[in-house]
């Protein structure tokens, strides 16, 4: 299969000057071989699973609020259900 690909031309001059002609084909498939995610990756698998999850994703915000506005900069908390508790 053939793929066409923009890169900076920079790269790409130091590209054909580091790797042969006839060996850039496969200098690139080796390359996203392994920089991809393997198709059984289970902890890939999980991850994307948890991106899916909207509930555990709604937890994630809340934390993620309360954590950021802590009020320990000055900065009141972010969210109601915070804003009552004692510190």
């Amino acid at each position: 299969m053939q793929m066409l690909f923009h890169i900076p031309d920079g790269v790409a001059e130091r590209f054909k000057q580091a790797v042969p002609a006839r060996q850039r084909s496969a200098f690139i498939a080796r390359l996203m071989e392994e920089a991809l995610p393997e198709d059984e990756d289970p902890l890939y698998k999980i991850a994307l699973e948890v991106e899916q999850d909207s509930a555990l994703n709604a937890e994630m915000g809340a934390w993620r609020n309360g954590l950021i506005a802590d009020g320990i900069r000055g900065q009141e908390y972010a969210c109601e259900e915070c804003a009552d508790e004692t510190r």
